[in-house]
């Protein structure tokens, strides 16, 4: 049975939401309405201007909603097309130290898994170019060159996915690693043998300190990783 490395996408490999870029693309291009571009432009400055400390939170949801909202009128056609313009930006825009230990992990034989609540025709473009073997992301039902309405979000239950994917495809969990940035990746972190939570939000940081993970934090050209040692933690020594 071979090992596995499970990683979240967004923000974690990714140096930013693909789910988000790709929305702010389609918004650009005016096919999520006339009013799209002026909501996510106001929800985010509330984010930017950390107003609240549910702002990123209620961004989001904003986000989900004028994407969402606009699906009976976008075609599959813009949606792709827009899908490979925000591919070709971001897929050189990652973080050092997840690339780096991904890399090294598949060259030791563990197979790479993706999971994340970005679109899966977004998740593919990233995981096939590093070399991911699984990768599960939010699929929006399509009917010809329509979407239908219907949606399977996958970062809602990651460890159900997880869990799915270690059975259909043979996984140990001996050895396996997690790797996460946010509250949602808690419940997968707490499946794997090595877990890491990188650069995590408030939750997640709370999470990590409860359950003793090893925290990295990657700001410009620097990583720091901190290890739980004898009750607080302590600067770990990091080759990357």
């Amino acid at each position: 049975m071979k090992r596995f490395a499970a990683f979240d996408i967004d923000g974690t490999l990714i140096r930013w939401q693909l789910y988000h870029a790709v929305v702010d693309k389609l918004a650009q291009d005016e096919l999520l309405g006339s009013e799209a571009r002026q909501r996510l432009h106001d929800a985010r400055m509330i984010w930017k201007r950390r107003e609240h400390p549910e702002a990123f939170k209620a961004y989001e949801k904003e986000l989900i909603r004028v994407y969402e909202s606009a699906l009976p009128n976008l075609s599959a056609a813009q949606f792709d097309k827009a899908v490979n313009r925000v591919a070709e930006e971001y897929k050189s825009q990652v973080y050092t130290y997840t690339r780096s230990l991904a890399k090294r992990l598949k060259a030791k034989g563990y197979t790479l898994i993706a999971i994340s609540g970005s679109h899966t025709e977004l998740v593919q473009h990233v995981a096939k170019q590093f070399g991911f073997d699984i990768w599960v992301g939010s699929e929006y039902e399509r009917a010809g060159n329509r979407f239908t309405g219907k949606r399977i979000i996958a970062s809602h239950n990651k460890e159900q996915t997880l869990n799915q994917l270690i059975k259909q495809h043979g996984l140990s969990r001996t050895g396996s690693y997690a790797v996460g940035d946010s509250r949602t990746d808690a419940p997968m972190l707490a499946m794997v043998d090595h877990p890491i939570a990188f650069n995590p939000d408030q939750e997640l940081f709370d999470l990590a300190q409860q359950h003793k993970w090893p925290i990295v934090i990657e700001r410009k050209n620097v990583v720091y990783k901190l290890e739980p040692r004898d009750g607080s933690y302590v600067l770990a020594e990091t080759s990357e």
